[in-house]
């Protein structure tokens, strides 16, 4: 696998809590999403950390192209 798979449309909203960290999947093959199921391994995918600095809720992406890392920046409303 050597590009991401759209795992949604739209991105996922989650209530964080402060302090936590979070693990959010940036393959698209996690059955969990946003967050990782280890099935990006063998293939050059890894999670990203998210910590949350607050608790809130946040939106995470689901198009797997945020150039924010594991947070929604729109990239979502671009064509594939």
């Amino acid at each position: 696998m050597t590009n991401s798979v759209r795992a949604a449309e739209t991105p996922f909203a989650v209530n964080v809590e402060q302090g936590k960290d979070y693990w959010w999947c940036s393959c698209g093959q996690s059955k969990t999403q946003p967050f990782c199921d280890g099935k990006h391994k063998g293939s050059s995918f890894t999670p990203i950390k998210y910590s949350a600095p607050e608790s809130k809720e946040v939106y995470f992406c689901g198009c797997k192209a945020s150039a924010n890392g594991p947070l929604c920046d729109g990239s979502h409303k671009n064509p594939v």
